[in-house]
This record gives C-alpha cells, structure tokens and sequence, in this order.
C-alpha cells in the first residue's frame, strides 16, 4: 500500500506509473472519495467549534440564571449531525482504504518502462547450455522412460496441473529442497522457518494477495482460510503489527512450503509436463531490512538463489523485469530464468523482489534505530528456488543418450545414487512404490 499523502500529492506521477505498468488507476474516484471525505471532517470540525462555543453559553446562561433550552436544543440538533457525519466519514475512510488496497507499488527509478517481457533487461548468464549428441527430450517424455513422473496418476486422483513422483523422482524432489535449505542456511545466514499451508484473509491483505488476485488462489469454503498460493504470505506476516530492532537488521528467513493456485488464466498454456501446476513445492528466500539497505539486500537475495543454480551446473540468466511485467507488489524485480534444452529457451525459476515499504504499510511492520524514529521496514522476497520447476531442469539438463539421468554432484549425498536409469535397461524399478 502507498502512503496516503504521497498519493494526495503526487497525482500526476501515480497517473504515469499506472500508464508504465499497463493497467489502469481511476484517480477521478480517489479525488472523489478523498474530496468529500476532506469537505465532511472540515464542516465537522467547525460544528465541534461552534458546539465548544456554545457550551460556555450554557455554563454562563446556567450560572446567571437564564434560559439556555433554545441553545440546548440547537446543540443536540449539531450534536446528532456530528454524529452522522462521524459516521459517514468511517465509510468513506474504508472505501478509501479498499480503494488503496488496489494500486500497485510505484517502480524504482532503476526499472526499465516496457509493456511486457520483451521490454525486459538481461542483466547476466551464467554457463553454458550442454551439448548433446542426441536430441533432447522433454521432461515429461524423461520422467515416463525412468519411471519417475506419473502424470496419469495423479489426473486420476486430482485432475489436470498436477504431479505423482515415484521412487526416485520424489527423492529427487525431496533432495532439492534440502539441498536449498542447506545451503540458505548454512552458508548465506538464513533462518529456516516452517509456516503453515493455510492463511487468513489478512495475512493475505498484508502481503498484496487480497484483493486483486482473489481468482488466482483455493479458498477454503466456509471459513476465512485459503491454501497459501507461496510463502511469502506467511513470512511477510512472521513480523506484523511488530516494530523491529532496526539495529539488528536485516533479518533473513526462509521456508519451504507446497504452494497452491489456480492458475486462471492460464488456459492453453504449458498443458504438458509440470511446469504450471495447481500445487507445486517451493523454498522462500525472505528478508525484513531498513530501507537504505533494502537495495543491497535485494542483490544479496538474488545472488543467493543464483548460488543454487551454479551449484548444480545448470545454465541461466538474470533479467530485470520492465514495468509492464513485474509484480503488483514489486518496486524493483529480478528474474531468474534457467535453461531448457528441449525447447532451446530459458525458464523462469525465481523472482527476486524489493517491495519498499509496500507490504510493511499493510502489515504495520515498523522498525526503529537507537535514537532514531519509529518507521516502516522494506520486505524483500524471492523463491530459492522453485523445487518443481529445479526438478524439470535437473532432469531435461542432465539425461543422457542411453535415457538415463546423471544426478548433479551437489545432490548425490541426499540422492544416495549417481544415476537414474532407464526402465528400458530394466531398472529404476527398484525405488518404485
């Protein structure tokens, strides 16, 4: 949520970002709501002067002698019209809440004006693609020859945009995650967390989800709770309605969660494999900073989910993201996107966020230095990385000509296998079950 004064006074540059973002902001109805809020609380006030006033009229009247029922009467009328303006004013201040609860986070100077991810910025690449004498298939085709990827499976116990793993590819599944987890702990000063799956609706207010992408999340019938669509939500709420130590910033968590979504919209696209699904594994890199570290901060963030990437060999690039494509809560975005042999094209695998101040002002989580004032902390955020879509890179990048999989040296100790054969050779049965 933007400050409210910024946005009273910066109406022409609001007007600019929403044309740079591509979407649309109706200042003519903030000016409208905002315009007769102010005009109520200016005549209420001159009501509580002249009630104010009218009371020493009556003490005086009172002690004298006179007659003050033409007054008191007077009085009570203002009274109940004060009363009806307190009121009034109470409505209007939840439409204007609600009204801000729907404008996007102002981009950073930084960020590049485009419409779409055309107009994004490559930053770096990392590696190489690998070279194969063969010619590369897809995740899917992978997964059926070794046995590890069921997907009629899981059609038939959930329907289509979701996952069985069998055997070794649910080990594999399991070992990316704690291979992150290792290492954002071990080795980059994370904290792990583990939230729940299921949220509130202001843990989802707070961290930008509600209202706009009600559509996009499983809510759960009857109650105030949906499946968290990624943790984030949960780890934006770790701190709210909290002031933080600013000394002792910046604070880094993480969390792997499954993470659950509708994906509307999304109609025709990425039909085959697991790369879009309704539930999906992902570990969250999360950090509470102050803002003139926030900046920096979302370079070490980035670099962390990158660590992951090169550790296990795979090729990728960063890009920063154009303000058209970035994320409603996002002041400055980075994605990661790795590389995809099958389909000779990059896939994004993490995206790497400063929110600013953003999801702070809607959760109330300030920070405060010694000797300095209270103030509103920045939130960064960023997947370290998405396990599902590790688990397609792994498997498209590392098969080999006779349709096994070499397993990445980084993850043989969790794996406990080097390899992942064929059941054309009459194994990779063996984990199965």
């Amino acid at each position: 949520m933007l400050d409210l004064s910024y946005f009273r006074g910066h109406l022409d540059e609001i007007e600019r970002m929403a044309t740079n973002r591509h979407t649309v902001i109706d200042v003519a109805r903030f000016q409208e709501i905002d315009g007769e809020r102010r005009q109520i609380i200016t005549s209420t006030e001159r009501m509580k002067a002249e009630r104010n006033k009218a009371s020493e009229e009556i003490a005086r009247l009172k002690k004298s002698g006179g007659d003050a029922s033409e007054i008191l009467a007077r009085m009570k009328q203002v009274s109940d019209d004060i009363k009806l303006a307190d009121e009034r004013v109470a409505a209007l201040d939840e439409s204007l809440r609600e009204y801000m609860l729907t404008v996007p986070n102002v981009p950073h100077s930084s960020v590049p004006v485009g419409a779409g991810a055309a107009d994004n910025v490559e930053v770096r690449r990392w590696g190489a693609p690998p070279k194969f004498e063969f010619a590369a298939r897809p995740h899917w085709e992978v997964g059926e020859a070794t046995g590890i990827l069921d997907l009629p499976a899981a059609v038939k116990m959930s329907g289509a945009r979701f996952a069985l793993y069998r055997g070794l590819g649910a080990r594999l599944e399991r070992s990316i995650a704690a291979f992150m987890l290792d290492t954002h702990t071990r080795e980059h000063g994370y904290t792990e967390i583990l939230p729940p799956f299921i949220v509130n609706s202001a843990s989802l207010v707070a961290d930008g989800k509600l209202p706009k992408f009600a559509a996009d999340m499983f809510h759960l019938e009857g109650t105030d709770l949906w499946l968290t669509s990624t943790a984030e939500t949960e780890l934006t709420n770790l701190h709210r309605d909290e002031t933080l130590d600013g000394d002792a910033l910046p604070e880094s968590v993480c969390a792997w969660t499954a993470c659950f979504r509708s994906e509307a919209g999304a109609a025709g696209k990425d039909t085959r494999g697991i790369k879009r699904q309704h539930q999906f594994q992902k570990v969250e890199l999360f950090k509470f900073a102050r803002p003139e570290q926030s900046y920096d901060e979302l370079e070490s963030l980035v670099g962390n989910a990158e660590a992951i990437l090169q550790k296990l060999g795979l090729h990728y690039r960063v890009v920063l993201l154009c303000t058209g494509d970035m994320g409603f809560a996002s002041s400055k975005t980075y994605d990661i996107e790795v590389w995809l042999p099958s389909s000779n094209e990059f896939m994004e695998i993490s995206s790497c966020s400063n929110c600013e101040a953003f999801q702070a002002r809607r959760a109330g989580i300030r920070h405060k230095v010694k000797g300095g004032k209270s103030e509103y902390a920045h939130t960064l955020n960023g997947s370290g990385l998405a396990v599902g879509r590790t688990w397609i890179a792994i498997v498209e990048n590392y098969q080999q000509a006779d349709g096994s999989i070499a397993i990445p040296e980084a993850l043989r100790a969790y794996m406990g296998v080097e390899r992942i054969e064929s059941l054309e050779k009459g194994k990779g049965k063996v984990e199965k079950g």
